[in-house]
């Protein structure tokens, strides 16, 4: 019986950032283009500033590993459209609330080469809390903005690219089914008003098909501060399909905000290849391989 760890970035199932808004530390793998895309309902009221505003909106991230299993570039767009209402004022907004590409690199991965072995004496200890599991794979993205001129979801009135710079981890506890990521963030870095602020999100694969997570995310800003509460549930068509569901609101009132959506995220892995471990490429195990081609005695390893 052999047991490892496959250091490709890959999974047999889909590993989507949908519906949350945290960016995952590790990449679709090479050459796997994955779509991720939902639309939503959203509804702003300003307690103080008198106004409201209604809409939708449609948002769409497409990533794409290249060149190594590490490295994922992403593109990631949302639209949305609402009517603004104040006291003096009714205006039909529309335009790209958010615009950016960039790509995420994978600089520590903390499964890598570890020996994972399961212990067949006793369940509960198998089951139990490790304390390497504290260690989080870590990786950066960076990127750029792309906003549109008198675009009315931003503070200046030009167009403009600035740069923006995520720092991920993401811990893996107890059997896998509960994943915890992070994202720290520098946003529209340069401008008049740059934003920073985080995400975290844990996830709880609930069954094979269904899984659930809650999120917290916040802003800060001299344009725009915020904190928002987010969870949502997701459910597994096929290997390669997704579909979700999602609801989040603000803490405070300075606007209230609240939104739900839908979404699904795809990945098309038909040129993918898989990655040969060192354990596979063992002559022992080749060996074997050819041995049960030649109608001899086949040997079997079970393989986690």
């Amino acid at each position: 019986m052999v047991s490892l760890t496959v250091n490709a970035q890959y999974t047999d199932q889909i590993n989507s950032n949908r519906p949350g808004e945290s960016m995952s530390a590790f990449s679709v793998g090479k050459t796997v283009i994955q779509v991720e895309s939902g639309a939503y309902g959203i509804a702003q009221k300003h307690h103080l500033l008198n106004y409201v505003a209604n809409g939708y909106g449609v948002d769409l991230t497409i990533r794409y590993g290249v060149f190594k299993e590490k490295l994922e570039f992403l593109a990631d767009i949302q639209y949305q459209d609402q009517l603004y209402e104040s006291r003096f004022i009714k205006q039909q907004q529309s335009a790209l609330r958010q615009s950016s590409i960039g790509a995420k690199y994978l600089l520590y991965d903390p499964f890598k080469s570890v020996e994972t072995k399961i212990n067949v004496y006793s369940w509960k200890v198998d089951k139990s809390f490790k304390w390497k599991q504290l260690i989080p794979a870590v990786s950066v993205f960076a990127g750029a903005n792309i906003t549109s001129a008198n675009n009315p979801y931003h503070f200046s009135p030009n167009a403009s690219i600035s740069p923006k710079v995520i720092l991920i981890t993401q811990n893996h506890f107890g059997d896998g089914s509960w994943v915890l990521v992070t994202n720290t963030i520098a946003d529209y870095i340069g401008t008049e008003f740059p934003s920073y602020g985080y995400v975290v999100t844990l996830t709880k694969g609930l069954n094979e098909k269904w899984s659930g997570f809650v999120e917290n995310q916040g802003y800060i800003s001299d344009f725009y501060s915020d904190t928002i509460a987010r969870a949502g549930l997701a459910y597994l068509i096929s290997d390669d399909f997704q579909i979700d569901a999602s609801a989040s609101g603000s803490i405070k009132n300075t606007p209230a905000i609240f939104y739900g959506g839908l979404g699904f995220s795809y990945r098309y892995d038909g040129n993918y290849k898989e990655i040969k471990t060192p354990i596979e490429e063992d002559p022992n195990i080749l060996k074997a391989q050819k041995g049960a081609k030649n109608g001899k005695k086949k040997k079997k390893f079970l393989i986690f």
